[in-house]
């Protein structure tokens, strides 16, 4: 077995750097790797924990830039050979977990939060390493784990909540497209028709905008009709307590309008078996609300009169990394310091900004950049105040999609960031 290993190790520098598109079959089975694993800590400790494997067929991924990031997020995942030569997969993300920790309740509790991760399912073992870091970059806590495909405990798992699904949008195979699943949250089986119609008029919200819109062909968009016993969902703070699907609720960290569900092994037994990539989450009720986690899910209320806007908004985060960029009166300073640049492509705290959108800026343009009432959503610039803090962050643009609901666009850095990530996924650039 030793000799093998060190032929795939051998074999996989001579191959090259990079895990091409025509080269994944060399080192994974088309086959998805299901990864749960467990958080835990509080606002000064994080712990990773692995609790269970799973295989299901169908790789649904990225197919290009295997061995490369994009945005480096608030962690990620790294799949290397077994004597640590050649990265094969990598991939970024961030968890509710980690918001969590900047929160008052983490300086008094620990807590445990489901977290879970798919890869492609290796041919050979392969190691794999979860590593998270801090509001400052820096990395905190990693679990490095070997995963031998023979395992007989990796659970194979197939369409397990068995709900009906249904492509909206095909434009073609999964192995070049970008699978976007939408789940049923607080639906009854009756309601479904109206959950199919709320699905695709969020379809329409998304690609009504730039630039998705000019992009549209390289996406996929899946519904799946998993019911509810009950219709609606929980609202905590009106004493609402509903048995849905996803065992979601409002007043995520004491927030009314943060909507989210702490189940993601419920949320991905109900994928099982569907193709998907990137998550949607629709909950029946006009409650206003919704959250996105960058490469998680996004969840958004929607019969609510800012649906559309928060769904797209929402995809901002959960697709794209972008940040929000409001802010409020009362400055603090919890997720993005002083002396960091945030990962984020369309905040700057300038410690680093030449690589940010500086390209982007106007001749003669000043920092930071003095408001004016003309070209509110276009002009860029360096506007201070964004990433919650009215002071030392800054943003790109007056307005935008990712600061206010009334904004009818992205500003164009993040039509940039969002274009780099379409790019990233399907066409290897």
């Amino acid at each position: 077995m030793r000799n093998i290993r060190i032929f795939f190790s051998v074999a996989s520098i001579l191959l090259g750097l990079a895990v091409h598109a025509d080269g994944f079959s060399e080192f994974f089975q088309d086959k998805t790797l299901r990864l749960d694993y467990t958080f835990s800590g509080n606002n000064r400790e994080q712990r990773i924990y692995l609790d269970e494997m799973k295989v299901s067929d169908g790789w649904y991924g990225r197919r290009v830039n295997m061995d490369s990031l994009l945005l480096q997020g608030n962690g990620q995942i790294t799949v290397t050979d077994t004597l640590g030569v050649k990265v094969l997969y990598r991939h970024s993300f961030s968890t509710l977990f980690q918001e969590w920790q900047t929160t008052e309740e983490a300086t008094r509790v620990e807590k445990s939060f489901e977290n879970i991760f798919l890869v492609p399912m290796p041919l050979m073992p392969v190691d794999v390493t979860v590593t998270l870091t801090d509001t400052h970059n820096q990395v905190k806590s990693t679990l490095t784990h070997r995963v031998d495909p023979k395992d007989i405990l990796i659970r194979p798992i197939g369409r397990l909540a068995a709900s009906p699904w249904k492509y909206l949008v095909k434009n073609g195979d999964s192995r070049e497209k970008i699978d976007i699943t939408f789940v049923a949250e607080g639906y009854q089986s009756v309601e479904m028709n109206v959950f199919e119609r709320d699905c695709r008029d969020a379809v329409d919200a998304i690609l009504s905008h730039e630039p998705f819109k000019s992009m549209k062909e390289r996406f996929n968009f899946v519904a799946v009709m998993s019911p509810s016993e009950e219709s609606g969902v929980s609202i905590p703070h009106k004493g609402e307590w509903k048995s849905t699907a996803l065992g979601s609720n409002y007043d995520t960290f004491y927030s009314d309008r943060y909507l989210t569900t702490l189940h993601l092994k419920q949320l991905h037994d109900v994928l099982a078996g569907v193709p998907y990539e990137h998550i949607v989450i629709l909950a029946n009720t006009e409650n206003y609300g919704g959250g996105g986690i960058y490469n998680s899910y996004l969840m958004s209320a929607a019969h609510n009169e800012k649906t559309r806007p928060v769904v797209v908004h929402e995809f901002g985060h959960s697709f794209a990394g972008l940040a929000d960029e409001y802010y409020y009166d009362d400055q603090y300073e919890t997720q993005y310091p002083a002396d960091t640049e945030p990962w984020e492509p369309n905040l700057t705290t300038l410690v680093d900004f030449d690589r940010k959108w500086k390209d982007m800026l106007p001749r003669g343009t000043k920092i930071p950049t003095k408001p004016s009432k003309k070209n509110l959503y276009t002009e860029v610039g360096v506007y201070e105040g964004g990433g919650y803090q009215s002071k030392g962050v800054y943003r790109p643009a007056q307005e935008c999609r990712m600061k206010i609901n009334e904004a009818p666009v992205f500003c164009p850095v993040c039509e940039r960031a969002i274009r780099r990530v379409i790019n990233y996924y399907t066409s290897g650039e």
